[in-house]
């Protein structure tokens, strides 16, 4: 059960990251999965570089850092896209 719900809230936090960032349209449920996981780990990563903890469990501070990281993920992509 539990794989299901970190599969639900990184696709919650990819599709958060997906409006922000104004490629909703663009991409599909599975990217925003995979955003969202992602984007898990790199806002987790980035938070420890300022001293703060990462993802802490299914709450809204980790849906925070879960977005910020994914919205980190969809620019560094766009940047490399458009060289």
């Amino acid at each position: 059960m539990g794989i299901i719900l970190w599969i639900i809230f990184g696709a919650l936090a990819g599709w958060i990251a997906s409006i922000i960032m104004k490629t909703d349209a663009s991409q599909g449920t599975i990217m925003d999965i995979i955003m969202g996981v992602i984007g898990a780990m790199v806002g987790g990563f980035l938070m420890s570089l300022i001293g703060q903890t990462g993802v802490t469990g299914f709450n809204l501070y980790s849906m925070v850092v879960a977005v910020i990281g994914a919205v980190v993920v969809i620019y560094v992509g766009r940047m490399m896209r458009n060289g």
